[in-house]
């Protein structure tokens, strides 16, 4: 299929193939008619792709402040990839459009195939032949609407959320500043609700259609008449509201607002402008600013968005899906007409002359619409607990094959940015490795994958690689909820698998995936536990020597607070926050002392994420796991120590290690030599002893018994916190 995009590092804009969507549970596949450009928002972000690196960085001092604490933890060339990767890649465009429902996904009842849908959000909606829309972020079109018209729902949500904020009463007056397209709606909204409108924009075409639409008076801001036709609707004392729909850089909207808003007034801001408030205006008024937060309550959730977990209409009773069937309604009966609103109708097949011509003001347009091509383009117009470290058991049908061929071919199942900036580096110009296919549920991102890395396809169909007798391993870099099962997917279909970390959420997942093994006799898994494969950390370990007696270990994580959104703080569907990463120091902690732990004690203090993990080993040895999110940014993420037989090991966030000894037989000190910009946490190392594996059909690099046990030493932190007592790990049975 097909689907415009654009290149953020060079601002290229193009109309790419890219493999159709698969329809996953909980929403529908989609056939688009018609999308809508956006010709404000999508035009800024298309002329912010062409500015220079420095104008990039200006534009977003937000993502310049993150790339700061991205060297600051993980380093420079870590960070440089990070920041090139997500630069150089295509990214989707739209985020409005009417479809076909074409098909229907696991647990949604309320379309059917054939069914006309309105689709919103930048994630879902996209310029593309074929869209999945997960539940909440689409409605069913009323019969009688045109398709045209319905690529309208999302915008309309926007602006019907904005006049929400600003409570507009009957009989009142309001002044939309920006008339745009939102601007334009927001004004046939409010005239719809019984207020009189005044309408303030530079455009006088933009005027006029205003007024023809509804508003009782537009003009310039910058003259004389929209003061004069605020005054002669209030009797002098302002208006009700003010809505903020204009964009750029003039703080002139802002300045009108408080000027011509009446004493107590609201000011809503819909758009993005300059929003520097000019105190003693809105201090004397006692102005009452408001945000409109994009489409409506739901927005930015993930559980609502994604998940389909409605609000309960008694406490929330406008949410994003219940704005966008309401926009539709009110199009359906006449109360809202966007037909003038529609100045251009453009083939699909025409998106990137299209977007040029409007950046370049050779296309003059309120709103531009896609029209896609075939039938269906025009549809309507047409206890003190225990835990058994589960067994490893070998059986059933035969293992995999031994050695692979030259080169090894591997398929990837994710390209999220794990895998584009940490994996895949080190694969795509490897000596002897081919990268045969992607799999990834969205379309664009298996297409840059593809571009970038040199995959040799790129699809949504995970049976189609499984199938694939020439794949000889299998990445698993996808979100945490699917590890266990892609992976014992992948076993049974007899191939090697690479599963980032963690191997699984629960301990059913664990003894499925064992299920797995035991059935097909194929054990051939490594899980994404790179640190023990850090080149400084194995030196150290190498310098610190054997040990006679048992050993006190100390790991100090500073993970840090998560920004808010990150899919990580979906505990429901993606486990804890531990429960992710917390295999990562378990085994390192378990190779440093070259055992497997035998019980687990975890406390959490009250009100935050902190936990202590004590971990204790057959030899009398401990490890105490500090996992913080409270610290301080500018402090190294990870210091370890490990303490034994009078030597020290320490590593200062695999930037610095040191190994102090008493001096008898050992060297009295060893310090590393290693600069903060080569931080190394054995990505590379670890990649390369999985390829060796695969291709000389030896063992894994890391026994799935350590994997297993790393992986119920995980889950037991979650059993002893909930218990408040130590979690014995009871040994396989």
């Amino acid at each position: 299929m097909k689907q415009v995009v654009q290149n953020y590092k060079n601002g290229e804009l193009a109309l790419l193939d890219v493999p159709v969507p698969g329809c996953k549970p909980g929403g529908v596949l989609v056939r688009t008619a018609y999308s809508l450009i956006s010709t404000g928002t999508e035009l800024m972000k298309v002329s912010e792709a062409g500015m220079s690196m420095v104008g990039k960085a200006r534009s977003r001092p937000d993502q310049v402040a993150k790339v700061m604490q991205s060297v600051a933890t993980n380093g420079v060339p870590a960070t440089y990839r990070k920041v090139m990767g997500k630069l150089d890649s295509y990214t989707p465009l739209g985020y409005s459009l009417c479809g076909v429902v074409e098909q229907v996904g696991a647990g949604v009842d309320d379309v059917k195939v054939g069914d006309l849908v309105a689709c919103a959000g930048n994630e879902h909606a996209l310029h593309a032949e074929l869209n999945w829309v997960p539940k909440n972020l689409y409605a069913p079109v009323p019969d009688g609407l045109a398709p045209r018209h319905a690529a309208f729902g999302t915008v309309g949500s926007i602006a019907m959320q904005g006049v929400r904020q600003g409570e507009p009463h009957l009989g009142e007056v309001a002044l939309v500043i920006g008339l745009g397209l939102i601007g334009q709606l927001v004004v046939q909204l409010l005239t719809a609700s019984g207020v009189r409108v005044v309408g303030a924009d530079p455009d006088p075409a933009r005027c006029e259609l205003a007024e023809r639409l509804g508003a009782a008076a537009c003009g310039d801001p910058a003259s004389a008449a929209v003061e004069a036709a605020v005054a002669g609707l209030t009797d002098g004392h302002g208006v009700d509201q003010v809505y903020l729909a204009a964009g750029g850089g003039s703080n002139q909207p802002v300045e009108l607002a408080a000027r011509l808003c009446r004493d107590r007034g609201r000011v809503v801001d819909i758009g993005k402008c300059r929003l520097d408030l000019p105190w003693n205006a809105y201090y004397e008024k006692e102005l009452d600013v408001r945000f409109s937060r994009s489409y409506g309550p739901g927005r930015y959730d993930p559980e609502y968005e994604l998940e389909g977990r409605d609000y309960p209409i008694g406490y929330v009773r406008w949410t994003e899906r219940r704005n966008l069937a309401c926009f539709l309604d009110l199009l359906a009966r006449g109360r809202v007409d966007v037909a003038p609103l529609v100045s251009h109708i453009a083939d699909f097949d025409d998106a990137v002359e299209t977007y040029r011509r409007l950046k370049d003001g050779e296309l003059k347009a309120v709103t531009v619409l896609f029209r896609y091509p075939g039938p269906a383009g025009h549809p309507a117009e047409a206890a003190a607990p225990e835990v058994a470290v589960p067994a490893v058991r070998r059986g059933g049908r035969s293992a995999p094959a031994g050695p692979a061929a030259t080169p090894v071919r591997l398929a990837f199942v994710g390209a999220g940015n794990y895998a584009t900036s940490m994996l895949l580096p080190h694969l795509a110009h490897r000596d002897g490795v081919e990268l045969s296919t992607v799999v990834t549920t969205t379309a664009l991102s298996a297409a840059n994958a593809k571009r970038k890395f040199g995959f040799a396809g790129a699809t949504t169909d995970l049976d189609a690689v499984l199938g694939d007798k020439a794949v000889d391993a299998v990445f698993v870099v996808t979100r945490h909820s699917s590890h266990a099962e892609l992976t014992r997917k992948a076993l049974l279909a007899g191939k090697t698998v690479f599963v980032e970390k963690p191997l699984a959420l629960t301990e059913d997942e664990l003894a499925g995936l064992l299920a797995a093994v035991e059935e097909s006799g194929n054990d051939r898994v490594q899980v994404g536990f790179n640190r023990r494969f850090a080149p400084l950390l194995q030196e150290a370990r190498k310098r610190f020597g054997a040990r006679t007696g048992p050993a006190s270990l100390r790991y100090l994580v500073n993970a840090g607070r998560l920004q808010h959104g990150s899919w990580y703080l979906q505990q429901g569907t993606e486990g804890s926050r531990f429960a992710g990463e917390g295999g990562h120091f378990i085994d390192t902690a378990s190779w440093l002392l070259d055992a497997d732990p035998v019980s687990v004690y975890a406390v959490a203090p009250s009100g935050n994420e902190d936990l202590q993990v004590v971990l204790r080993y057959p030899d009398g040895s401990t490890a105490t796991i500090s996992y913080v999110t409270t610290g301080a940014p500018g402090f190294p993420k990870e210091t370890l120590d490990l303490v034994a037989d009078g030597k020290v090991l320490r590593l200062d966030d695999f930037v610095r290690a040191s190994v102090y000894a008493d001096g008898r037989g050992a060297p009295k000190r060893w310090v590393s030599s290693r600069l903060p910009r080569a931080r190394d946490k054995g990505q590379s190392a670890e990649l390369a002893a999985f390829v060796r594996a695969v291709r000389t059909g030896g063992p894994m690099p890391v026994p799935l018994e350590s994997l297993v046990a790393t992986t119920a030493a995980t889950l037991a932190v979650r059993t002893g916190l909930a218990d408040g007592a130590p979690v014995t790990l009871a040994g396989p049975r």
